[in-house]
């Protein structure tokens, strides 16, 4: 599972932390392999946002660890699962995507929101607030959570 957004230290970093989070809740952290990356290589090497980690630590996630990485075409071959943040970033996905089994990888982090508010994308909260890091993290924590649900019969080992 890789979640992709523009620099890679805001948005697609608290995706890949709240993602783990599910699996790591459900018994199923050891089968579930979470990262991210960005379309830009602004912040490659550089921690997230400030911002995003204390918006995930109010919430009680851990991204501490986290390093920006930019995309590379071995993405697609090493992901299941390529979750855009945007269409922006889907667009440019799309468009870097070396066959159509690759393209048919790549999603919409909001389409999975079972209550969605109409837009498909997540905005951007780089320029803004600590509380647009807040409301951009419960957006991303919905559909997280409705992702995890639909995959998980899949994930779940048999007996």
């Amino acid at each position: 599972m890789l979640f992709v957004c523009t620099g890679n230290i805001c948005r697609s970093p608290m995706a890949e932390v709240v993602f783990r989070w599910f699996a790591e809740q459900a018994g199923l952290g050891d089968r579930v392999h979470s990262s991210s990356a960005g379309t830009g290589d602004w912040h490659v090497g550089e921690r997230a946002d400030v911002r995003t980690i204390e918006a995930l630590q109010r919430r009680g996630y851990d991204g501490s660890k986290h390093r920006a990485r930019q995309f590379t075409l071995d993405d697609f071959q090493r992901s299941d699962l390529v979750v855009a943040l945007d269409r922006s970033h889907e667009r440019i996905l799309a468009s870097w995507a070396p066959s159509a089994a690759d393209t048919d990888k790549l999603a919409l982090l909001l389409s999975f929101d079972p209550q969605p508010d109409g837009s498909l994308d997540v905005p951007d909260p780089y320029y803004a607030g600590p509380g647009m890091f807040d409301e951009v993290l419960g957006m991303i924590e919905s559909a997280s959570r409705a992702l995890f649900r639909q995959l998980e019969p899949a994930i779940r080992p048999t007996s």
